[in-house]
């Protein structure tokens, strides 16, 4: 890949900027103190100019010092790059300068120029084309300070020597910096693939924890079946056998003569079979494990009226009212969807109390359209605030106490919806009323097209 349009890339970009910005700040100390250091040569090659050369030295470390400053600023780091190239000109200016002020192309100062070449090169993010410009400017500048000398260039040979020797230390540059744009490519590229691995790995944690603590909640379900299923048969035989007494004793003169014995046994009978309705409505629950028997055809009316039954406590003082059409039979899992009414009748008694309404009321209807019933289950309670509008199918994702749920009714009732090939969604208005709804194929679609649940 070109890398020029490497470069292109705005997040590498950035990182390139920021690379630099680290690195500048630490060659830069660094150049200021070898800069300094540097006297000590003077004091051994030119003694005679070591206090002149000493002041440039301090001028030069004094500019690469209010550079290294402006990169605390705004300004400077907004300018970093030009302010880079500039302090990179100081040393190489100054080197060139003692050059031109002592031995020109004999001066052993020459050998600064490829310290500083090769240092640009290993520590600061260049270019392929930086690096050329830079080792450019530098052989123009030692020539310039051999040629303007007095006298100009005394030793040709010894020049193009130096001249080939630096060059080769501008060659170095260049491949390092060739080396080094392929080597920050490739870390930024890894850095990168490994966030998004590590963003998928997260969101693949979390799903399997959604899924772990809905299979404990299936697991806990099925458990409760089971139990429920046995107590049940015990509760349904007395029941039974009360019924029939009942039924018995209704027959007798001595009841047929006595009003207030036969409303009385009549109200009892009227609770048995009450008792019975419920008992019916859990054996269907308890006794069919959710996901068996799922391509059974039934009607959602029915199933609408257990789980009326079954949250009557729930729902208690609570105005319900239905509106369904003459055949509501979907093909699906009964125990399943009558858990799905469940969920949504108990949260809309929850809302209601919440609301503390003066008049509550819950409206339940169906409606079939192009071969689906739909549902909808309103209330008229606490609504939903907008900012958890959006959140109320995710596992776990709860406003009531702690302790008083999972936070997984919704969750699961929505999966359920999704294994039925149809969509539980929620509309609501923050303090006024919340509606859910979904939609189920009708048996007659279902049964013609093959139902995918």
């Amino acid at each position: 890949m070109n890398f020029f349009l490497l470069r292109q890339d705005p997040a590498y970009r950035q990182e390139l900027r920021d690379y630099l910005l680290f690195y500048s700040r630490i060659t830069a100390v660094t150049t200021i103190v070898l800069v300094l250091a540097g006297a000590g040569l003077d004091h051994v090659f030119y003694p005679d100019k070591a206090w002149e050369f000493g002041w440039m030295r301090v001028a030069g470390a004094l500019l690469i010092a209010l550079v290294l400053l402006s990169y605390s600023r705004p300004w400077g780091r907004s300018h970093l790059r030009p302010l880079t190239y500039f302090w990179l000109c100081v040393p190489q200016a100054m080197i060139c300068w003692m050059i031109y002020m002592t031995d020109g192309e004999q001066s052993i100062y020459f050998v600064g120029l490829t310290f500083a070449l090769s240092g640009i090169g290993f520590f600061l993010p260049l270019s392929v084309g930086e690096a050329l410009a830079f080792g450019a400017v530098t052989l123009l500048a030692y020539t310039l300070g051999c040629v303007l000398r007095e006298g100009g260039i005394q030793d040709v040979n010894e020049w193009l020597g130096n001249m080939t020797f630096i060059g080769f230390y501008a060659i170095i540059c260049v491949v390092i910096s060739i080396y080094s744009e392929k080597w920050r490519w490739m870390s930024f590229r890894l850095k990168v693939d490994v966030q998004q691995k590590n963003a998928e790995l997260l969101a693949t944690n979390e799903a399997l924890a959604q899924v772990k603590g809905q299979l404990i909640q299936q697991e806990k379900m099925a458990a409760l079946g089971t139990l429920s299923a046995g107590l049940l048969h015990e509760v349904n035989n007395p029941v039974n056998y009360s019924l029939m007494a009942l039924n018995m004793a209704l027959l007798e003169p001595e009841v047929a003569s006595n009003e207030t014995l036969r409303e009385s046994i009549t109200d009892a009978k009227t609770g048995m079979q009450r008792v019975q309705n419920i008992v019916t409505d859990l054996k269907t629950f308890a006794y069919q494990k959710p996901g068996e028997g799922q391509n059974r055809i039934f009607p959602m009316e029915k199933a609408i009226q257990s789980a009326l039954r079954l949250t009557a406590f729930e729902l208690k003082g609570v105005k319900v009212v239905l509106d369904f059409p003459l055949d509501t039979h979907v093909l699906g899992d009964e125990p399943a969807l009558i858990g799905v009414m469940i969920n949504l009748m108990n949260n809309a008694g929850l809302a209601l109390r919440q609301a503390e309404t003066v008049a509550p009321r819950i409206e339940i209807r169906a409606r079939g359209q192009a071969g689906r019933l739909n549902v909808t289950v309103r209330d008229y309670g606490s609504g939903i605030k907008p900012e958890n509008l959006g959140r109320v199918f995710e596992p776990f994702f709860t406003t009531r106490d702690v302790g008083q749920g999972l936070g997984l009714g919704l969750s699961m009732c929505y999966s359920i919806i999704q294994r039925h090939g149809g969509t539980l969604s929620v509309a609501s208005e923050d303090g006024a009323w919340t509606e859910f709804s979904f939609d189920l194929a009708l048996a007659g679609e279902a049964t013609g097209a093959g139902a995918r649940l």
